[in-house]
């Protein structure tokens, strides 16, 4: 199992369930397109899509905020070009990959529980947060087994 998440050679070739690999391709464009959101909006995302009140600050945090928002942006849309490049290139780092998403999502919750941030409404990154950590469990196993290892335990007598 270890050598399909840190894997010796590092190459196209991908031996998980296939199911894993097209999980993936939404997990790619979702993790860009939220990059790009944070980057390019005028505020961010902080107050009209994670219901931060922006409005309640004084101009200088209200600016703070929306500069870490874009810096986050910034480390996301690394984090998305490195999911490209496994998908067009290193297919073998899929489950690593995915080893990745549970750890930043599972510290993200972690970090808003000793840090909260305070909203006006429910953000989509907490009950999305916690559907992509379901998805990334489960690309993580389906990538961890192969088709044909599926297909044997199928076969074989309960």
């Amino acid at each position: 199992m270890l050598d399909r998440i840190l894997p010796e050679r590092i190459d196209n070739h991908y031996r998980g369930h296939r199911l894993a690999l097209w999980l993936f391709y939404p997990i790619t464009l979702m993790t860009v397109g939220r990059s790009l959101v944070h980057i390019f909006r005028s505020d961010g995302g902080a107050q009209s899509i994670a219901t931060i009140p922006l409005d309640s600050f004084v101009s200088g945090g209200a600016d703070t905020v929306i500069s870490v928002f874009a810096l986050w942006g910034l480390s996301q849309l690394l984090i998305g070009l490195l999911f490209v490049l496994v998908l067009v290139r290193y297919r073998a780092m899929l489950p690593l990959m995915y080893v990745l998403i549970l750890a930043e999502y599972l510290g993200r919750i972690g970090i808003g529980l000793t840090k909260p941030i305070v909203t006006v409404g429910t953000p989509p990154g907490g009950p999305g947060g916690l559907v992509l950590i379901v998805l990334a469990m489960l690309g993580l196993i389906l990538s961890l087994r192969g088709e044909a290892d599926l297909a044997q335990q199928e076969s074989e007598p309960a």
